[in-house]
């Protein structure tokens, strides 16, 4: 069943309503959550997910509101490993809490663009390959299988290839500049540790979702479903962040 392109349209502009009513609140009370703020922001996306999940049952059927429940839950519960490695990055940087909000903002806001690019074209490939899907079911096999014998990735985020095309792309502050995440300094723009947090934020969430993604693929190959459930997933991110780290 397609989907009609005023729900996409719609669906865009629901969230992005939701994102600067969100941002704006967050403005207001000041850059720190509390963990009651924090828990009710977490509740609220959960709700607004479900509602959006009615709303899908009701438009594109009972199979479709029940594939996206299912890919949702799939995506959120492996979205807590991101939460867990952005308290590792902000450690690694020791990036100030008021500084977090904003990276955070921008990271999510990042790999919203990145797992929409890798949604679109995983879903092109499967259509046009179906064995991709195999494939995908081996690739989520081997991590499985790295993830029980223990054989994790280095978190050491100084010596990734990520800070070390840094190092040599760009020129970097040793010290932060507020919030900011470039600074002028001697008549020379620089990047601070701060945008260097951001990066390594979306590297990792790209990483994620190469794990992630596939496992919805497995569930549904319905653009729709596979990009709205991975967004909404995603987005009360930040909420989650500071309930966890909080």
């Amino acid at each position: 069943m397609t989907t009609s392109i005023w729900f996409w349209i719609a669906f865009h502009i629901g969230v992005f309503i939701a994102l600067i009513v969100d941002l704006v609140s967050f403005k207001h009370r000041g850059r720190e959550l509390s963990m009651r703020a924090a828990a009710q922001r977490s509740v609220l996306w959960v709700l607004l997910s479900l509602g959006f999940n009615g709303l899908v049952w009701y438009i594109k059927g009972a199979q479709a509101g029940l594939d996206f429940l299912t890919a949702y839950l799939v995506e959120y519960s492996l979205s807590v490993d991101n939460i867990f490695v952005f308290v590792l990055i902000f450690a690694y940087f020791r990036v100030p809490p008021r500084a977090q909000h904003r990276a955070l903002v921008w990271g999510i806001l990042g790999a919203l663009v990145m797992r929409g690019v890798m949604i679109l074209c995983g879903i092109a490939l499967v259509r046009r390959f179906h064995f991709i899907l195999y494939l995908f079911g081996v690739f989520l096999l081997i991590t499985a299988l790295r993830m029980f014998f223990g054989k994790h990735p280095s978190r050491d985020f100084g010596e990734s290839w990520v800070m070390r095309g840094c190092r040599r792309l760009f020129r970097i502050t040793p010290e932060f500049h507020n919030e900011h995440f470039k600074a002028r300094v001697n008549g020379r723009w620089m990047l601070t540790p701060l945008a260097l947090a951001l990066i390594v934020i979306d590297i990792m969430d790209l990483i994620f979702a190469v794990d992630s993604i596939p496992a919805v693929f497995a569930i549904t190959q319905d653009a729709f479903i596979v990009y709205t459930s991975n967004i909404c997933a995603i987005i009360g991110l930040r909420s989650l962040y500071f309930l966890l780290a909080g």
